[in-house]
């Protein structure tokens, strides 16, 4: 087995990604199996299960991924085409030492990763960057380990259906032709109510639109078709299916922390006193809400493997982000299941009254922009948020530095920080009205100067 080094950008935070052909391939897929194997083995493990989305490079990447760890000694049990929290939870059901998800999430279709779990947790930092090391040394295992193919979709399916406890909604369903369209097809034929699927064709070209649920644009056909429907709700996910968007009957986003915060005002319920975790990207207005519904609100940093890690430390059980990841611990496994956390956004929208319209409505108004994402290059982005930092502390700046930085004044507050996914900054400002949110915009928009940085055309 010979050494093998990884493109500088793909060994990113919480998982691996990169551009198919470019900075990825399957030369890389086969190494990084050689490195995950040889993890498992050392910490005792034999099992890993092996799932892939419906991305055309996805098949062969997770032939070659299967190829390393085999070549290590370790079985792999293959859960085949279907959404990321379909491979999480065959790592329970199957009691399994690890799995891996070949899977490009939310971006474009000419990007593909993996998403990795060591034992039942998630494997992000420092231990994706090991994988990296032993990789360069070639310092594997070797063994002869064997493949079986399992299909888990049935089990799956009927473990998601043991906690539907909602209403008779009319609810429009959009996979965005990514890999959660199966199973959604298959469970909108159960569900109590109406529920009509929009792009249920699993395609990785993605056809219709691009699977982001965070960017409005997207979600278009969405509020189209509720429309069309007379429809109550509108859920959208992203291209692996552990993201979600929504809008209600009238077609207005319900962006992921106003989801958190009628999710949140269900479960306080049952969980008095509960912490429940947010990114720094969420509003004010949902951490205010989690402590008015007597919750502990607690603000971390955004990336899907950090805030699990983060609900083992608290055991929390519930949270979530900006972008639409949703963890139930509660009566579940604490991980980002988009399909599940939609199921338990009906129950909480049902037990409090039945009209998101209404839920929606009640939340306090504030005026904000949505998540603002722009091109920044892959080394860049990180500069350009340290040296904003830098000044703002010279200036004395009240901020909180959990992940970038996100300043408070008295309109209200901006965030910057630099997306560990994609080469791009991310920012949001949040204010109680246009003229404090417009003083915000610019005070970022000047710091993005000073740092040589172009704002984004919606800033």
């Amino acid at each position: 087995m010979t050494a093998h080094d990884f493109h500088s950008t793909v060994l990113r935070e919480y998982d691996v990604r990169g551009i198919v052909d470019e900075t990825i391939g399957v030369a890389d897929a086969l190494a990084l199996g050689r490195s995950i194997g040889t993890t498992v083995r050392r910490s005792g493990g034999s099992r890993i299960c092996v799932g892939y989305d419906g991305r055309l490079s996805s098949p062969s990447l997770a032939e070659a991924l299967t190829e390393g760890l085999m070549s290590t000694g370790v079985n792999v049990e293959m859960i085949g085409l279907g959404p990321t929290p379909m491979l999480y939870y065959s790592v329970f059901e199957l009691d399994a030492d690890g799995g891996v998800m070949v899977t490009g999430s939310h971006n474009p279709p000419n990007y593909n990763g993996f998403k990795i779990m060591l034992g039942k947790k998630p494997c992000f930092g420092a231990a994706i960057q090991k994988l990296g090391e032993l990789a360069g040394n070639a310092d594997f295992e070797r063994g002869d380990g064997q493949r079986v193919d399992i299909d888990i979709f049935d089990r799956y399916l009927d473990r998601l259906m043991r906690d539907v406890d909602f209403g008779e909604f009319k609810v429009v369903w959009d996979p965005a032709n990514g890999a959660a369209g199966d199973v959604i097809e298959t469970l909108a034929k159960r569900w109590p109510g109406e529920h009509i699927v929009i792009n249920g064709e699993i395609d990785g070209t993605f056809p219709n639109h691009h699977a982001d649920p965070t960017v409005e644009a997207n979600l278009e056909q969405l509020k189209e078709a509720v429309a069309r429907h007379g429809a109550d709700i509108g859920l959208s996910f992203d291209g692996d299916g552990d993201r979600i968007g929504a809008v209600d009957s009238q077609g207005r986003v319900v962006w992921g922390d106003q989801m958190l915060a009628i999710m949140a005002g269900d479960l306080l319920k049952t969980l008095p006193g509960a912490p429940v975790i947010a990114d720094v990207k969420a509003s004010q207005v949902l951490f205010d809400r989690i402590e008015e519904l007597g919750g502990q609100p607690v603000m971390w940093k955004t990336g899907h493997s950090l805030i699990k890690e983060k609900m083992v430390e608290l055991s929390a059980p519930l949270a979530g982000e900006m972008s639409g990841h949703i963890f139930y611990k509660h009566n579940f496994y604490g991980h980002d299941d988009a399909i599940y956390a939609g199921i338990r956004f009906l129950n909480a929208i049902t037990v409090q009254g039945g009209n998101l319209d209404a839920l929606k409505d009640d939340l306090p108004a504030a005026v904000n922009t949505p998540e603002l994402r722009f091109d920044c290059g892959e080394v860049r982005k990180f500069e350009v948020v340290e040296e904003v930092k830098e000044r703002l502390q010279e200036a004395d700046a009240n901020m909180q530095t959990i992940d970038g930085v996100r300043v408070l004044t008295d309109d209200g507050w901006w965030l910057l920080r630099a997306s560990n996914t994609q080469a791009v900054l991310v920012a949001r400002c949040e204010a109680a009205d246009d003229a404090g949110l417009a003083r915000l915009k610019q005070a970022l928009v000047d710091q993005l100067a000073q740092s040589g940085v172009a704002a984004p055309a919606d800033l």
